[in-house]
């Protein structure tokens, strides 16, 4: 219904956001890392999913595409909630989320305040096949390192590579002055 709202940031708090657009103030429930994301801007364009429940209308903001289709997965598992979707999403990036769920990491899902084991199992065996699809695009990752390290780690992947494997490869032979191409090569050495 309402994909994103594109204002004037009037509060902002590690919760919750207020932005006004066209005279109207939108209360908008966002995730920590979209809150360290926002910048000082007045300005600002937040991605959203408007929720409906029988005692409440919510408004969840995100600061990426990518975090919005990482809570519509997660509130597609029987027993995460939006709010519960939110709390993972303020302890996990999206990235960290897919490799917790592809590598099937549950004490890492589980870290999650009030996620236990049968719902941190229920989570990768329902969206497992989906986030092997699920781009983490090079736009939405922080840091140089983490970009070189996606790229290198995508283009190890598309040679057959386990991506297990290849992670751990990338991990032993990543250093400050690395490139792709390079980082590719020392990973093959040690693969």
């Amino acid at each position: 219904m309402i994909t994103y709202l594109n204002g004037r940031l009037v509060e902002k708090t590690p919760t919750v956001l207020v932005i006004e657009c066209g005279g109207i103030g939108y209360e908008v429930k966002i995730s920590l890392n979209t809150f360290s994301a926002i910048g000082g801007d007045e300005s600002i364009k937040i991605f959203t999913q408007f929720v409906v429940r029988e005692d409440a209308q919510i408004l969840y903001g995100f600061m990426t595409i990518e975090e919005r289709e990482m809570f519509n997965y997660l509130v597609s598992v029987s027993g995460i909630g939006p709010n519960t979707a939110i709390l993972m999403l303020s302890g996990l990036s999206p990235s960290e989320i897919v490799q917790a769920i592809t590598s099937e990491d549950v004490d890492t899902i589980k870290g999650v305040k009030g996620i236990g084991t049968k719902t941190a199992q229920r989570v990768i065996v329902d969206l497992k096949d989906k986030m092997l699809k699920f781009e983490v695009s090079d736009e939405n990752v922080s840091s140089s390192n983490n970009r070189l390290r996606f790229e290198a780690l995508t283009a190890l992947v598309s040679l057959g590579f386990d991506k297990k494997s290849a992670e751990k490869a990338i991990n032993k032979v990543m250093n400050e002055q690395a490139t792709v191409e390079l980082l590719i090569k020392d990973a093959l050495k040690v693969l």
